[in-house]
């Protein structure tokens, strides 16, 4: 089904591997040697990459984008931090979408006022804005604003738009607002891994099941990790359109950078259907191209897949899972209750086989992955005549644009789904974070949607409450719901796949959407709801640190959504204070009481440095004494320790930022007082980017931790401002602790002189704004 090749390899006119098992591998083609050099500039991302790069340096990008993407629970954040460092009008279409906090269900009326100020926002710096239930982010982009060969932001992590020809990257809030500010996105050149499909998937295997095999593949080996993934390969003709995009949305989960694909007569058609033909053109690799590794799918080969509470990466096959319940499900029982680490709650999933079938308790196709057009006709195909019954099970379809849901009523495939007793919704996010759909406690919920990280279906472990996400394809979602709600494969039933002839009728957006790139109204006032806050003051980063341990977390990897939670903490983004107090809330609640009183004691040191006269309290006193434990501060003042060394703390991590691009995952953490992580390696550089970009110093260990860190402990870091000043990459620093004081290593490589500068600055804010 999948094989890695993990040397480099040539892959000579789109069709011939050859594996480069040594560095002397020598390619040929017509008689003459193919340089490797030059081979590595005829993939698509290179001749991507180099038209949007400003370095002159291929090795070191800076890239300016074409357009960027923002939705309602991140862009009042991103335009508050641009406002506050200087933004005039928006240089690039950028898209406003509300698809994430548009059901106004949580804190009254602020929802609705982040969509004002959205709107206000378009107005007054020339934006594009998307109101509430016309389209999920993503599908508005690949409708209206993708391109071949052209390159996209957003400030989600499932911004992949490869299918349609265009390198689209999914990072934190920062990372767009440097570009509204005129400034690049900075890079090494990654490498390019090739993804060679051949084959053609058989009736009832969907895009779900292809991108969950190659999840399954790469993502635990890292394989891919801050990769390009480029899909080549003459598999790839035998794929609709639609279908390559349901791939490619689940590229995220790999954890790959960005991704791109050939393009072909279809991509061509499906932009014409569009009304923008003139956004197509033939991408293919050059006569031959090197890549750094390949991933060959046999999509012949692919069947049904499920992933499994907690993560897109625990896959199995639905026939081995159906074939053996018991022992699949009681190990991700195991696994789970390790990673929930909470013995008040009951956490059960063998509970749900019963006389011997897995019973399933919800069903939903939904968001980017699961709410295509031809999805949804397959799943109206699989349920017409079916009755989704009057018990327990509930069946939920979300269409991914207005555009897709008119097509449906129009061709009757949303008469068929309502007859069985489907519920269909307007275009939304929620199902996909925990806003929408939230199953009851201990249900199981079957879902051709994104994401299954644990409580991103909306529970609250801390109020008792847990329940469990699979991601399946939407075939067999619809195979279930019509087999009553027991677990089912699509190719174990009969039905016709249907004709999937789309027709876009775009007088929905036209009539809805503001469109107002290239015609700014400075004069327009921002309209701010009471939710809406400013960022508070950060200061720049003193001569030396001195951080409490506020939380230590050894689970393998830390999802974005354990380090600040989704659902409906989500309608508290437009306030940082506000949010900053869910930090950690479900993975260690006692973080944020920790990290307060150890902040609260910076801001008096802040103080006392602007006063004269006053004296320290005895708790700040006792938290600067711990520097004199060190030998390098034996001889040191009080009063110099307290004028140069910044009180703040740190997470310890292994292997955190898996997941979302959300900038609030580190933003909390320095609205709270947080000065840095502490990790054996950072899940996604998307995380590590959010990290710096507000000021915090993202540490990684030289070796593992002898003895582990605890919350009892203090990390003193001297002289650390003159040590990034000085470029240096290892930094040495001590633990002290109730059992004395240890040496501790610890490394900031391959930073970027503008990283530098916005760590030593104290935030993004502050070095643009000074």
């Amino acid at each position: 089904m999948v094989r890695l090749i993990k040397n480099g390899v040539y892959l000579i006119k789109g069709q011939t591997v050859l594996e480069a098992k040594d560095p002397n591998t020598l390619c040929e083609l017509n008689g003459s040697v193919v340089e490797k050099h030059n081979a590595r500039q005829e993939t698509m991302a290179y001749r991507i990459l180099n038209q949007h790069n400003t370095s002159g340096n291929p090795d070191q990008l800076k890239i300016r984008f074409d357009a960027m993407a923002s939705h309602d629970i991140t862009y009042v954040g991103i335009t508050q931090t641009a406002r506050a460092s200087g933004l005039k009008e928006f240089p690039i279409p950028y898209v406003l979408t509300n698809c994430h906090n548009s059901l106004n269900a949580v804190g009254g009326t602020i929802n609705e006022d982040d969509h004002v100020f959205g709107l206000s926002a378009a107005q007054k710096y020339g934006g594009i804005y998307v109101p509430a239930h016309q389209a999920v982010i993503h599908q508005y982009m690949r409708e209206m604003m993708s391109g071949c060969g052209k390159m996209i932001l957003g400030s989600d992590s499932h911004t992949r738009y490869g299918a349609l020809g265009t390198m689209a990257v999914g990072e934190g809030g920062p990372e767009l607002v440097k570009q509204l500010l005129n400034k690049t996105y900075d890079i090494q050149y990654p490498d390019v891994i090739a993804v060679y499909l051949e084959g053609k998937p058989q009736v009832g295997v969907g895009p779900q099941d292809v991108a969950l095999a190659l999840i399954r593949a790469v993502f635990a080996n890292g394989f891919v990790k801050n990769k390009v993934l480029e899909f080549v390969g003459p598999g790839v003709a035998n794929l609709s359109v639609d279908y390559r995009i349901g791939i490619d949305v689940m590229t995220t989960e790999t954890t790959c950078l960005s991704s791109i694909w050939t393009t072909d007569e279809k991509v061509k058609e499906y932009f014409g259907i569009h009304g923008r033909s003139e956004a197509y053109a033939q991408l293919a690799p050059g006569e031959v191209a090197y890549y750094d590794g390949m991933v060959v799918m046999d999509l012949s080969k692919v069947v049904p897949m499920i992933a499994l509470p907690f993560h897109p990466s625990n896959v199995y096959t639905i026939e081995e899972l159906i074939q053996n319940p018991y022992d699949i499900l009681h190990k991700v029982e195991e696994e789970g209750k390790q990673q929930i680490n909470n013995p008040f709650i009951s956490f059960n999933l063998t509970n749900h086989i019963v006389d011997g079938k897995i019973r399933v308790d919800q069903a939903i196709v939904a968001g980017c992955a699961g709410g295509t057009f031809e999805n949804i006709m397959d799943v109206a195909a699989i349920v017409k005549g079916q009755s989704v019954g009057n018990q327990y099970l509930s069946f939920s379809v979300y269409p991914a644009s207005q555009p897709i849901y008119l097509e449906l009523m129009r061709n009757g495939a949303a008469a068929d789904l309502m007859a069985s007793g489907a519920n269909i919704k307007t275009a939304f996010c929620g199902p996909c974070f925990g806003a929408g759909d939230v199953p009851a406690n201990g249900q199981f919920s079957i879902r051709h949607t994104t994401r299954n990280f644990p409580n991103r279906e909306g529970s609250k472990p801390g109020e008792g409450q847990i329940s469990s996400v699979a991601l399946v394809d939407a075939r067999s979602v619809a195979a279930t719901v019509a087999n009553g709600g027991c677990l089912t494969s699509a190719t174990e039933i009969d039905y016709t796949e249907p004709s999937h002839q789309y027709s876009f009728d775009g007088v929905v957006y036209k009539n809805r959407v503001y469109n107002g790139f290239g015609n700014p109204k400075p004069e327009s006032e921002l309209k701010f709801g009471p939710n809406i806050a400013d960022w508070p003051e950060m200061i720049a980063l003193p001569e030396n640190i001195l951080l409490k341990v506020a939380s230590v977390i050894n689970d393998p990897v830390t999802t974005t959504d354990e380090l600040i939670p989704s659902g409906e903490t989500s309608s508290y983004r437009s306030n940082p204070l506000r949010l900053a107090e869910f930090t950690l809330s479900r993975k260690d609640p006692q973080y944020v009481g920790r990290a307060k009183q150890v902040h609260a004691l910076e801001k008096e040191r802040e103080s006392l440095l602007k006063t004269s006269g006053s004296q320290p309290s005895d708790a700040l006193k006792e938290a600067l004494k711990q520097v004199l434990q060190v030998k390098a501060a034996f001889s040191a003042d009080f009063t110099e320790i307290m004028n140069n060394t910044g009180i703040g703390t740190v997470i310890y991590a292994v292997k955190p930022g898996d997941g979302s691009a959300r900038e609030q995952a580190a933003s909390c953490q320095k609205v709270l007082g947080g000065w840095a992580n502490i990790a054996q390696e950072y899940a996604t550089k998307r995380y590590r980017s959010n990290l710096i970009n507000w000021g915090m110093l993202p540490f990684t260990l030289s070796s593992p931790l002898e003895v582990p860190l605890s919350t009892e402990d203090y990390v003193y870091v001297p002289g650390i401002r003159q040590r990034i000043i000085n470029g240096e990459e290892t930094i040495p620093a001590q633990v002290i602790g109730p059992n004395g004081v240890r040496e501790l290593m610890l490394e900031l490589k391959n930073l970027t002189q503008d990283e530098k500068d916005i760590i030593l600055k104290g935030c993004l804010i502050n070095y643009y704004s000074m």
